[in-house]
Formats: structure tokens, C-alpha cells, sequence
């Protein structure tokens, strides 16, 4: 597949129901728990509509027509406001390693600056051990407890950057 027929753009109504595939299909795949994790979250399930409001946004992956992966970023829940979360970031295993990850990772990174916030929080599954470390190789330090309050109890790993 040629870098060509990779797009990166902000979430449409339409692709609801396949990013919500994508993000489910991994709690599998990883044997993520699905309680207190994105899995049962209501928004995962209209993720277009959870990313509408100011200083939030949401990107899919499209290669060929097909939503194969997304994320975003919103203000960290019951948080300081300059405090943004990078959130929902999921791939289908058609696009792992091969580097889309990492693009939109930045770019939400390069996002969350211009939006203004000062500091960007991610919490992450331990058995996520590839995007763990790139979140580390991007400067991203661990937390010994959450931030916020996003309700992802089964969670255990947090981690925050200052931008």
C-alpha cells in the first residue's frame, strides 16, 4: 500500500461505525479489559459527535476508503484547563509499523500546542507495549497515579509531557 492512499483527516459522521471496530477490535486482540477502559465507553460509539465541542478534535486513518485507526485530543476531565488528553488512539493491524502511528501522534501532538495547552496526558494499557514506547521516545514521562477523572479505572498506565 503506497503512502499515497494513506489519508490523516478529522473525523465525518460516516465513519462512526468503523473506527468503532477498529477501537473495539484491539481491547481483544491485546486482552485489554473491557470494563473501565475506552471499550465501554458511550462515545466510542459515536465518536464523531464526542469530538465536536472547542478545543477537541479527532482523526481517522483512511487508506482506500477504509477507516483503519484514529485519535484525538480533549481537555483532560475535571483537570486544570490547559491539561489536554490524547485520546481513542487505536490501529487496525492492516496499518501497524508502518509508521501512521507516529504521524498522527504528532500531529495531535502539534494540535494540542496550537490549541494552547501547556500539557498533554495519555493513559495507555500495559499489554500496549509498542505505543508505550513511543510515547516515551517522544519524552513522555510515567505517573504513579491518574490524572482527572476519565473512568478508565483498568487503565494502569499514565503518562504526561510538557508541551
Amino acid at each position: 500500500m503506497g503512502k499515497d492512499t494513506i489519508v490523516i483527516r478529522e473525523i465525518e459522521p460516516d465513519d462512526n461505525q468503523e473506527i468503532e471496530q477498529v477501537i473495539r477490535a484491539c481491547f481483544h486482540e491485546f486482552k485489554i479489559p473491557l470494563e473501565g477502559t475506552a471499550y465501554t465507553d458511550p462515545e466510542t460509539s459515536q465518536m464523531f459527535e464526542a469530538y465536536q465541542k472547542e478545543n477537541e478534535v479527532y482523526y481517522v486513518v483512511e487508506a482506500e476508503g477504509e477507516v483503519l485507526g484514529g485519535g484525538g485530543i480533549k481537555p483532560l476531565r475535571d483537570h486544570e484547563k490547559d491539561v489536554c488528553e490524547i485520546q481513542k488512539m487505536y490501529f487496525s493491524p492492516k496499518v501497524r509499523g508502518k509508521g501512521y502511528g507516529k504521524i498522527l501522534f504528532e500531529k495531535c501532538i502539534e494540535v494540542a500546542k496550537k490549541m494552547g495547552y501547556k500539557t498533554c496526558y495519555i493513559e495507555s494499557a500495559p499489554q500496549l507495549k509498542a505505543a508505550i514506547h513511543i510515547y516515551e521516545s517522544y519524552g513522555f514521562k510515567h505517573l504513579k497515579s491518574a490524572l482527572g477523572n476519565t473512568g478508565h479505572y483498568s487503565c494502569g498506565v499514565w503518562m504526561t509531557k510538557t508541551l
